[in-house]
Order: C-alpha cells, then sequence, then structure tokens
C-alpha cells in the first residue's frame, strides 16, 4: 500500500468502541449502532456493569496503545491543550481521559448508560476535572452550535447511520475553524493479531471523504503512515 500524507482542498457542498470480553484484540468491534433493532441496550454485554468492568481491561490495555498510539494521535492533533473537544464514542474514557491530561476540555459523548456511568465513576476516582460526560441518541451528537473546537471519532464511524445528516450536524457544532477528526482501520488484511471489523463493515477514505462532502466538509487532510492499521482523517 501506498501510503501517503496529502492536503485535499474541496470546494463545494461517531458510538462506542466495543471489544471483545476474550482479550484476543483490542480492535475487534460489535455491531450494536447499525440497526434500530439493536438500539436497546437490554441484554447487550455493554449495558451490564460487570461486562463494562472487564472490557476496560481490554480498552485500556497496552496491547491497545500499542496499536492506537493515543499520544502520536494527539500530537498530530496539534497538541490541542485549552480546545474543546468531544469525542464521540467515547466508552470508558481511553482518548477522553488522555486528551483531558493534556490540556483539553473533554465532552466524553456515548449512547451507551452503562459507559457513561463507568466513566462518570472513572473521572470521580481519579479527580478528573476537565470532562463533561454526554449521553447522546443515535442520530445526532447533541452539538451547540460553534460549541466544539475538535469533534474526534476513533473506530466508530461505520456505526453511524445516516451520516450525511449526522455529520452535517457535527459540522454545524463545531467552532470557526474547527475540525473533525477521524480515526479508523485501512481495508487491508492483517494477520489474526489485528481483528479489526469485518472488511464489509470498514469505510475507505474515499468513501468518507465522499460522505463528508455532502456534509458540507470542504477541506481534507489524510494521514496515512502514522499509526500501524489506521488512517486519520482531518476535515474541515
Amino acid at each position: 500500500m501506498n501510503r501517503r500524507k496529502k492536503e485535499i482542498p474541496m470546494t463545494g457542498g461517531l458510538l462506542a468502541l466495543l471489544l471483545t470480553l476474550s482479550g484476543k484484540s483490542i480492535a475487534q468491534h460489535t455491531d450494536h449502532m447499525h440497526t434500530k433493532e439493536k438500539h436497546s441496550h437490554t441484554g447487550h454485554a455493554f449495558a451490564d456493569k460487570e461486562a463494562v468492568a472487564k472490557m476496560a481491561k481490554n480498552f485500556e490495555s497496552d496491547e491497545r496503545d500499542s496499536m492506537q498510539h493515543p499520544m502520536k494521535i494527539w500530537q498530530y492533533m496539534g497538541s490541542p491543550a485549552g480546545k474543546k473537544i468531544m469525542d464521540i464514542g467515547a466508552a470508558t474514557g481511553y482518548f477522553s481521559v488522555k486528551f483531558a491530561a493534556n490540556g483539553a476540555y473533554v465532552i466524553a459523548a456515548d449512547v451507551s448508560d452503562a459507559f457513561q456511568d463507568y466513566l462518570k465513576e472513572r473521572i470521580a476516582k481519579e479527580n478528573i476535572k476537565n470532562i463533561e460526560l454526554r449521553k447522546i441518541p443515535y442520530n445526532s451528537p447533541l452539538l451547540k452550535e460553534n460549541e466544539a473546537d475538535i469533534v474526534f471519532l476513533a473506530n466508530t464511524y461505520h456505526h453511524i447511520e445516516n451520516r450525511t445528516d449526522y455529520f452535517s450536524k457535527v459540522k454545524k457544532g463545531l467552532s470557526k475553524n474547527g475540525e473533525l477528526v477521524i480515526v479508523d482501520f485501512f481495508k487491508a488484511v492483517y494477520t489474526d493479531k489485528v481483528q479489526a471489523p469485518a472488511m464489509e463493515m470498514r469505510t475507505s477514505v474515499d468513501e468518507i471523504v465522499f460522505e463528508l462532502k455532502k456534509s458540507g466538509f470542504t477541506s481534507f487532510e489524510i494521514e496515512v503512515n502514522l499509526l500501524p492499521y489506521q488512517y486519520i482523517i482531518k476535515a474541515k
């Protein structure tokens, strides 16, 4: 694969990262956002407090760090201390807590009550002051106009339905110079050690750019070298 970083100026017209409890992979997702039938949390592992606590061990593992490289992502985002970041699909706070620890004000957003409850307890236990929890529905980020400097999604984009409408709302919620940052998996075949979402669930860079253009984004920066298994898209 010829990986490169490129600027794409253009004009014209997500949520939770869920990992297997077995610990086999930090990249394997469950499909809890794809259909309205799955929108009820009753009976799902991520609705159970004990199950979420077990998941958290995978979410915060060294194995995930070696794949995700969160501080490289932070630096690529411009080390945005002092800015307001909405982390859509915050789950147990893997990125949210790190962003807050480095001086950002974070809106940790998720559709799951269990994850929000877990993160609430974590914030209190670790005495984190600059994270706000926000329970969001499946069809909206619940952003006020110009509220966030950065909207961040890691391993979440493919879970969102009606993406043109959803990311139109994200665009309205960004500040004047704000940007959307998406981290997700290449459509590539990996070894068994990297159990990314099924190939048919993944979304290519071209697909995302095409969809975001319809949502009102006009400028894109694409980074394909920084992470071993994932690309990063910045959109404005």
